[in-house]
Protein backbone atom coordinates (compact mmCIF):
# COMPACT_ATOMS: atom_id res chain seq x y z
CA UNK A 1 0.00 0.00 0.00
CA UNK A 2 1.60 2.98 -1.22
CA UNK A 3 2.31 5.84 1.81
CA UNK A 4 0.85 8.29 -0.95
CA UNK A 5 -2.73 6.67 -1.47
CA UNK A 6 -3.07 6.62 2.54
CA UNK A 7 -5.10 9.66 4.03
CA UNK A 8 -4.75 11.16 7.29
CA UNK A 9 -6.53 9.72 9.74
CA UNK A 10 -6.76 13.45 11.36
CA UNK A 11 -8.26 14.67 7.89
CA UNK A 12 -10.55 11.98 7.31
CA UNK A 13 -12.37 12.47 10.68
CA UNK A 14 -12.47 16.24 10.20
CA UNK A 15 -14.27 15.50 6.81
CA UNK A 16 -17.03 13.75 8.37
CA UNK A 17 -20.33 15.94 9.13
CA UNK A 18 -20.82 17.56 12.24
CA UNK A 19 -23.19 16.31 14.28
CA UNK A 20 -26.24 18.06 15.62
CA UNK A 21 -26.48 19.61 19.21
CA UNK A 22 -28.96 16.69 20.06
CA UNK A 23 -25.95 13.53 19.06
CA UNK A 24 -23.47 15.66 20.39
CA UNK A 25 -25.01 15.57 23.90
CA UNK A 26 -25.57 11.89 23.35
CA UNK A 27 -22.34 11.26 22.21
CA UNK A 28 -20.87 13.36 25.74
CA UNK A 29 -22.60 11.58 27.95
CA UNK A 30 -22.30 7.62 26.32
CA UNK A 31 -18.33 8.94 26.84
CA UNK A 32 -18.94 10.24 30.25
CA UNK A 33 -20.48 6.83 31.44
CA UNK A 34 -17.85 4.68 29.56
CA UNK A 35 -14.56 6.58 31.15
CA UNK A 36 -16.67 6.03 34.80
CA UNK A 37 -17.26 2.83 33.68
CA UNK A 38 -13.10 2.12 32.99
CA UNK A 39 -11.86 3.88 35.85
CA UNK A 40 -14.53 2.63 38.82
CA UNK A 41 -13.87 -1.19 37.18
CA UNK A 42 -9.70 -0.22 37.33
CA UNK A 43 -10.18 0.95 40.87
CA UNK A 44 -12.76 -2.10 41.89
CA UNK A 45 -12.64 -4.63 39.41
CA UNK A 46 -15.29 -6.06 37.18
CA UNK A 47 -17.42 -8.00 38.91
CA UNK A 48 -17.82 -5.17 41.94
CA UNK A 49 -18.50 -2.52 40.08
CA UNK A 50 -22.34 -1.99 39.68
CA UNK A 51 -24.67 0.37 37.41
CA UNK A 52 -25.55 2.06 40.50
CA UNK A 53 -22.23 3.23 40.89
CA UNK A 54 -21.71 3.66 37.11
CA UNK A 55 -24.57 6.78 36.88
CA UNK A 56 -23.23 8.30 40.31
CA UNK A 57 -20.00 8.47 38.68
CA UNK A 58 -21.34 9.84 35.57
CA UNK A 59 -24.22 11.99 37.14
CA UNK A 60 -26.86 10.57 35.00
CA UNK A 61 -29.33 8.31 36.51
CA UNK A 62 -29.10 4.73 36.01
CA UNK A 63 -32.16 4.47 33.83
CA UNK A 64 -29.88 6.40 31.36
CA UNK A 65 -27.11 4.24 31.76
CA UNK A 66 -29.50 1.43 30.30
CA UNK A 67 -30.76 3.85 27.59
CA UNK A 68 -27.53 3.95 25.74
CA UNK A 69 -26.30 0.55 27.08
CA UNK A 70 -28.16 -2.83 27.28
CA UNK A 71 -25.70 -4.29 30.00
CA UNK A 72 -22.83 -3.55 31.73
CA UNK A 73 -20.86 -5.47 29.23
CA UNK A 74 -22.08 -2.94 26.60
CA UNK A 75 -20.50 -0.11 28.12
CA UNK A 76 -17.51 -1.64 27.49
CA UNK A 77 -17.58 -2.61 24.00
CA UNK A 78 -19.87 -0.44 22.10
CA UNK A 79 -18.13 2.63 20.30
CA UNK A 80 -18.89 4.97 17.82
CA UNK A 81 -16.86 3.84 14.72
CA UNK A 82 -19.39 2.21 12.62
CA UNK A 83 -21.12 4.71 11.15
CA UNK A 84 -17.46 6.26 9.94
CA UNK A 85 -16.40 2.62 9.09
CA UNK A 86 -19.64 2.69 6.49
CA UNK A 87 -18.81 6.65 5.12
CA UNK A 88 -14.83 5.80 4.50
CA UNK A 89 -15.58 2.33 2.87
CA UNK A 90 -17.99 4.07 1.03
CA UNK A 91 -15.12 6.71 -0.36
CA UNK A 92 -12.76 3.96 -1.60
CA UNK A 93 -12.46 3.21 -5.36
CA UNK A 94 -15.63 1.70 -7.07
CA UNK A 95 -13.05 -1.29 -9.11
CA UNK A 96 -10.45 -1.37 -5.35
CA UNK A 97 -11.00 -4.78 -4.52
CA UNK A 98 -13.20 -5.43 -0.86
CA UNK A 99 -10.39 -6.84 0.97
CA UNK A 100 -8.05 -3.88 -0.23
CA UNK A 101 -11.25 -1.05 1.34
CA UNK A 102 -11.41 -2.70 3.92
CA UNK A 103 -7.42 -2.92 5.14
CA UNK A 104 -7.23 0.50 4.38
CA UNK A 105 -10.09 1.89 6.08
CA UNK A 106 -9.50 -0.44 9.47
CA UNK A 107 -5.94 0.27 9.36
CA UNK A 108 -6.26 4.38 9.18
CA UNK A 109 -9.17 4.02 11.94
CA UNK A 110 -7.28 1.94 14.17
CA UNK A 111 -4.10 4.86 13.83
CA UNK A 112 -6.08 7.24 14.88
CA UNK A 113 -8.07 5.25 17.82
CA UNK A 114 -4.23 4.83 19.08
CA UNK A 115 -3.20 7.90 18.42
CA UNK A 116 -6.14 9.54 20.65
CA UNK A 117 -7.18 6.90 22.85
CA UNK A 118 -4.84 4.18 23.46
CA UNK A 119 -5.22 3.94 27.02
CA UNK A 120 -8.88 3.19 26.84
CA UNK A 121 -8.06 0.74 23.54
CA UNK A 122 -5.27 -0.66 25.92
CA UNK A 123 -8.23 -1.57 29.22
CA UNK A 124 -11.00 -2.60 26.62
CA UNK A 125 -8.77 -5.63 25.11
CA UNK A 126 -7.48 -6.19 28.88
CA UNK A 127 -11.46 -6.64 29.89
CA UNK A 128 -11.72 -9.08 26.60
CA UNK A 129 -8.99 -11.54 27.49
CA UNK A 130 -10.01 -11.05 31.45
CA UNK A 131 -13.31 -11.16 31.25
CA UNK A 132 -15.70 -14.20 30.62
CA UNK A 133 -19.04 -11.97 30.16
CA UNK A 134 -17.60 -9.51 27.79
CA UNK A 135 -16.00 -12.44 25.72
CA UNK A 136 -19.00 -13.65 25.89
CA UNK A 137 -20.71 -10.80 24.40
CA UNK A 138 -18.01 -10.10 22.12
CA UNK A 139 -19.64 -11.76 19.17
CA UNK A 140 -22.99 -10.24 19.62
CA UNK A 141 -21.67 -6.56 20.31
CA UNK A 142 -20.09 -7.32 16.97
CA UNK A 143 -22.86 -8.17 14.77
CA UNK A 144 -24.38 -4.65 14.47
CA UNK A 145 -20.64 -3.91 12.52
CA UNK A 146 -21.45 -7.08 10.42
CA UNK A 147 -24.70 -5.84 9.15
CA UNK A 148 -23.15 -2.28 8.41
CA UNK A 149 -20.07 -3.88 6.65
CA UNK A 150 -22.73 -6.14 4.82
CA UNK A 151 -24.36 -3.44 3.61
CA UNK A 152 -21.90 -1.35 2.42
CA UNK A 153 -20.26 -3.91 0.83
CA UNK A 154 -23.33 -5.33 -0.99
CA UNK A 155 -23.98 -1.79 -1.89
CA UNK A 156 -20.49 -2.04 -4.15
CA UNK A 157 -20.65 -5.35 -5.71
CA UNK A 158 -24.48 -4.88 -6.57
CA UNK A 159 -25.30 -7.99 -4.26
CA UNK A 160 -27.56 -8.19 -1.67
CA UNK A 161 -26.71 -7.83 2.17
CA UNK A 162 -27.86 -11.68 2.84
CA UNK A 163 -25.68 -13.08 -0.44
CA UNK A 164 -24.10 -16.05 1.34
CA UNK A 165 -20.58 -14.32 0.14
CA UNK A 166 -20.94 -11.14 1.42
CA UNK A 167 -21.75 -12.96 4.39
CA UNK A 168 -19.14 -15.07 4.07
CA UNK A 169 -16.42 -11.91 3.62
CA UNK A 170 -17.63 -10.03 6.39
CA UNK A 171 -17.08 -13.27 8.92
CA UNK A 172 -14.37 -13.73 8.22
CA UNK A 173 -12.64 -10.19 8.28
CA UNK A 174 -14.48 -9.39 11.62
CA UNK A 175 -13.04 -12.89 13.22
CA UNK A 176 -10.01 -12.01 11.99
CA UNK A 177 -10.08 -8.67 13.90
CA UNK A 178 -11.53 -10.54 16.73
CA UNK A 179 -8.86 -12.99 16.82
CA UNK A 180 -5.46 -10.28 16.41
CA UNK A 181 -7.19 -8.06 19.28
CA UNK A 182 -7.67 -10.84 21.40
CA UNK A 183 -3.88 -12.51 20.18
CA UNK A 184 -2.44 -9.06 21.43
CA UNK A 185 -4.30 -8.96 24.48
CA UNK A 186 -3.31 -12.25 25.49
CA UNK A 187 0.22 -11.67 24.64
CA UNK A 188 0.61 -8.55 27.21
CA UNK A 189 -0.14 -6.18 23.93
CA UNK A 190 2.88 -6.45 22.83
CA UNK A 191 3.71 -5.32 19.01
CA UNK A 192 2.50 -3.12 16.73
CA UNK A 193 -1.07 -4.15 16.48
CA UNK A 194 -1.81 -2.47 13.05
CA UNK A 195 0.98 -4.94 11.23
CA UNK A 196 -0.92 -7.59 13.25
CA UNK A 197 -4.06 -6.30 11.87
CA UNK A 198 -2.04 -6.03 8.40
CA UNK A 199 -0.71 -10.14 8.85
CA UNK A 200 -4.14 -11.16 9.66
CA UNK A 201 -5.62 -9.86 6.70
CA UNK A 202 -2.63 -11.27 4.27
CA UNK A 203 -3.40 -14.43 5.60
CA UNK A 204 -7.00 -14.26 4.29
CA UNK A 205 -6.28 -12.87 1.50
CA UNK A 206 -3.29 -15.24 0.39
CA UNK A 207 -4.20 -18.68 2.89
CA UNK A 208 -2.69 -20.06 5.63
CA UNK A 209 1.06 -21.15 4.25
CA UNK A 210 2.42 -24.60 5.14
Amino acid sequence: MAATSRTSPRTSVEAQPRPGLRERKKLKTRTAIRRSTYRLIAEQGYDATTIEQIAEAAEVSPSTVFRYFATKEDIVLTDEYDPLLEAEIRKRPADEPPLQSVRFVVTEALAALLATEEEEVRRRTRLMVEVPAIRARMSEAMSDTAKVLARVLADRSGRGADDLEVRVFVAAVLGALREVTLYWGEHGQKGDLIAMVDQALDTLEGGLTL
